[in-house]
């Protein structure tokens, strides 16, 4: 029941398009602000390999900090580049409604990257909003791009995509 009201519901699709605006306005400004600061990550990166989460003396996301040490950190250049060119996609994802549940899940992704890696901020906040984007599915662009884009991909790829139903 309350996946349909969710997924189907005409007016709840006017609350996904407020939270959609809010969210996405939130990652568009985060990101130009990282391009247009002179951005990089090496020393957020250095801090959480050498400060990592800990609970009782052990670090909590081990592989993570393994991660960020032995790829992360060498390719920084790449990655100072890549987060706020990820936070503007998914902002713009996000405000035009075109591929909301790609934009949302890539917005969880980068905000559970930066909780992993000892950042708390609004990341759990964000990350709460957006679930329920990738829980509305397809109505959480049906009033914004994906009303048209998502039957297009449909038809060119030839997959069966279900409908949004008018309720």
């Amino acid at each position: 029941m309350i996946g349909d009201l969710f997924r189907h519901n005409k007016y709840m699709a006017v609350v996904w398009l407020l939270l959609r605006l809010y969210l996405g306005i939130t990652w568009l400004t985060l990101g130009i602000g990282k391009i247009t600061g002179g951005f990089n990550a090496e020393g957020f990166l250095s801090n959480a390999v050498a400060n990592p989460v800990m609970r009782e003396g052990s670090a909590v996301y081990p592989n993570y900090v393994a991660f960020l040490e032995n790829f992360v950190l060498p390719y920084a250049d790449v990655i100072n580049v890549i987060i706020p060119l990820g936070e503007v996609l998914v902002g713009l994802g996000l405000i035009v409604g075109v591929l909301t549940s790609f934009a949302a899940f890539f917005a969880i992704v980068m905000n559970m990257s930066f909780l992993m890696a000892g950042t708390v901020s609004t990341n759990p906040w964000m990350i709460a909003l957006t679930f329920f984007l990738l829980v509305a599915g397809a109505n959480a662009g049906r009033l914004g791009g994906d009303r048209w884009v998502l039957p297009y991909i449909k038809e060119k790829l030839g997959l069966r995509y279900p409908a949004v139903v008018s309720r």
